[in-house]
């Protein structure tokens, strides 16, 4: 990609170089440069608002509370992880911040969910992690391979269930939409589908591969 902008950057100095049109060009660089700017103080003020209410409610018992709410949707999507597992909270907090369009506040318990995982899968293979009665919950994946509950995650936070684009509302409120909130309905349906089709991928390849 860098070779591809920097391919593209120079043929568009050179091109307008022979066309005449080289001051339009730092011109326009210029104001997209500003316009740039502008965008992110204003995204900085609206993930910042968000990102902090998701921490009061953290901090309030709130998402502690959301967490067990999701519990038997979770168990349904992620029947390996343990329940008192701390990757569960870490995946309810994911998937509560991308419901509201909270990518960047999603990011961050997304990544500890993730290491959640990865430190289930090494208790795993050293055997520690068992039922009552002795057998493991899934046998672990070689070290190195992404294990079925990572997948399942990965592709449900790439699917994102939206109730609120917060992000695109922003952007399109920034960019002068005359109702930047007109995109709540589309997105909610177009979330809704691909969601239901994720859940229903991930289900599919778990079972394909217990049969394998």
């Amino acid at each position: 990609m860098n070779y591809l902008w920097g391919f593209m950057i120079i043929i568009g100095v050179v091109f307008a170089s022979f066309n005449g049109t080289l001051p339009d060009v730092t011109e326009a660089a210029l104001d997209s440069a500003k316009e740039a700017v502008t965008l992110c103080i204003t995204m900085m003020g609206i993930m910042s608002f968000w990102v902090g209410l998701m921490r009061i409610a953290e901090n309030a018992g709130i998402i502690e509370g959301a967490t067990r709410w999701l519990m038997p949707f979770l168990k349904f999507l992620f029947p390996g992880i343990p329940r008192e597992h701390p990757a569960n909270q870490y995946i309810a907090t994911n998937m509560i911040a991308n419901v509201f369009g909270l990518g960047w506040a999603a990011t961050p318990a997304g990544l500890k969910a993730m290491e959640a995982l990865e430190e289930l899968e090494e208790e795993r293979r050293k055997g520690t992690e068992v039922r009552p009665g002795g057998r493991s919950l899934r046998p672990p994946v070689p070290k190195g391979t992404a294990s079925n509950e990572m997948c399942t995650f990965l592709i449900i936070n790439i699917s994102s269930l939206q109730l609120i684009p917060v992000n695109i509302i922003a952007y399109r409120s920034q960019y002068g939409s005359v109702n930047p909130a007109a995109i709540v309905g589309p997105g909610i349906a177009a979330t809704a589908v691909s969601t239901i089709v994720a859940v229903l991928f991930c289900k599919v390849m778990d079972r394909t591969k217990r049969e394998v």
